[in-house]
């Protein structure tokens, strides 16, 4: 009995963290100069991304599609492996950066010609290998292609890594007096539930079998919060300075703190 009691407060506390970090404040793309896809394992995003510029290509005038080869990029590998739509794909995406395969499944899958002419215009940014340096890079690839500097700003991001992404973006433009404005779209905020005894997906519209292994979703939250304060140890202008300052609820560090028991950080 006390163990399924452990187990629902455990996906309420998930659930409470991963809806901060997503950082989801509209339910659909507001119309923007710029939008960021952030590459990732998570093909949903890319893949919601695509589908709505498909039908309305207007949203933008600029699509970034950002990410080099990084840590993570075996996971992209993998997701694309294991679906059934872009198995057949596995060879020809082999080494390649992120970026590239998503504008791969953007060409074969969602018309990207048809979404050129409509006005939008695609520029794929193949160097960055982490969040930091996805805004760095979008800034500079921009820049270097004489494109104005964008009002308003997109970031499409795994959403555990959402709000990370936007502090990383205002760090990257903070230089700069008129920076545009930062809107996040995770495109979904993951969510659990308990099932006899075991934490499984809980989102509506999302293919559970396109989301993180729950081992690596619960370690992947686990481990976003400490980056994400501003201390020695953090991300943030008081550590490593790859963000701008970033503000935790109380709430979110006691959850984090009663799953980082729970789970014994697994690192």
């Amino acid at each position: 009995e006390k163990q399924g009691a452990m187990e629902l407060n455990t996906s309420a506390d998930l659930n409470l963290v991963s809806n901060f970090l997503a950082f989801q404040k509209y339910d659909s793309i507001q119309p923007v100069d710029c939008i960021v896809l952030c590459g990732s394992s998570i093909l949903h995003c890319a893949e919601t991304i695509f589908s709505t510029l498909r039908s309305t290509p207007a949203l933008t005038s600029t699509l970034v599609i950002c990410g080099g080869i990084g840590h993570s990029t075996p996971f992209l590998y993998a997701a694309m492996a294991r679906n059934p739509r872009y198995a057949a794909l596995r060879n020809v995406i082999e080494g390649l950066p992120e970026s590239s395969v998503l504008d791969i499944i953007l060409e074969r899958d969602y018309g990207k010609a048809t979404i050129e002419e409509a006005g939008c215009r695609i520029v794929v940014e193949t160097k960055s290998a982490n969040c930091g340096a996805n805004a760095i890079e979008t800034r500079k690839i921009l820049k270097s292609l004489d494109i104005p500097m964008p009002k308003s700003m997109l970031i499409v991001q795994d959403p555990t890594m959402s709000l990370r992404t936007q502090a990383s973006f205002q760090k990257a433009y903070s230089d700069v007096s008129n920076p545009p404005r930062f809107s996040t779209f995770p495109t979904f905020v993951p969510k659990l539930k308990e099932e006899g005894g075991e934490l499984v997906w809980d989102v509506a519209g999302v293919n559970p079998a396109g989301l993180w292994d729950i081992e690596r979703f619960v370690d992947l939250v686990l481990g976003e919060v400490p980056r994400l304060r501003d201390d020695e140890e953090g991300y943030g202008p008081r550590g490593k300075r790859f963000i701008v300052h970033v503000d935790i609820p109380d709430d979110i560090e006691e959850a984090w703190r009663r799953l980082s028991k729970r789970f014994e950080r697994r690192r």
